[in-house]
């Protein structure tokens, strides 16, 4: 890797990719697939006495609470963030669900928010308050805050923001001189 002056500008790629993880998420899904596994345990080896309906009520009510916080939490485990010429693109999860795809054209500014918590957006996740716009948030950190042209704003917490805010600011220039 080669040193740059302050002066010097570097070239971007032709695609930014950066990824933000959240291990706490991990221990949470633990205790989903716990939940999970219980329900099946009292479906298949269940010596319940007092009748079959709070049986089916509790097997039922483990699996799907368990199945629940299982996808709930593997969905938010990690954020994908991808940077091309026309779009940026946002995928949760190992599967890419929910998923985000805004054009660049419709963007009119990027920010860098060193301090964004799920505090202020009310938890982890895919987030929306009416005062502050739309987030995906999956820990505590530096963030990507873009202003698009409708007035809201979208947030996507990601590891090394400021390059991707960088990126996409280049990338709105070079849209503008088009």
């Amino acid at each position: 890797m080669r040193d740059h002056l302050h002066g010097e500008s570097t070239p971007h790629p032709d695609v930014w990719t950066g990824r933000a993880s959240n291990r706490f998420q991990w221990l949470l899904a633990l205790g989903g697939a716990a939940c999970l596994a219980l329900g099946i345990q009292l479906a298949v080896d269940s010596k319940w006495t007092s009748g079959i309906a709070p049986l089916v009520m509790s097997v039922v009510g483990c699996i799907a609470a368990g199945l629940l916080v299982l996808f709930g939490t593997l969905a938010f485990v990690h954020v994908a963030l991808k940077v091309d010429t026309d779009s940026l693109e946002v995928r949760c999860g190992h599967i890419g669900v929910p998923r985000r795809r805004i054009p660049l054209s419709h963007v009119t500014g990027a920010e860098f928010d060193p301090n964004v918590t799920p505090r202020h957006w009310g938890g982890w996740g895919y987030r929306w308050r009416p005062e502050k716009g739309t987030a995906v948030v999956v820990r505590r950190g530096e963030g990507v805050v873009l202003q698009l042209w409708d007035g809201h704003t979208f947030t996507v917490t990601v590891d090394d923001a400021e390059a991707a805010v960088r990126v996409i600011k280049d990338r709105l220039r070079s849209g503008a001189a088009r």
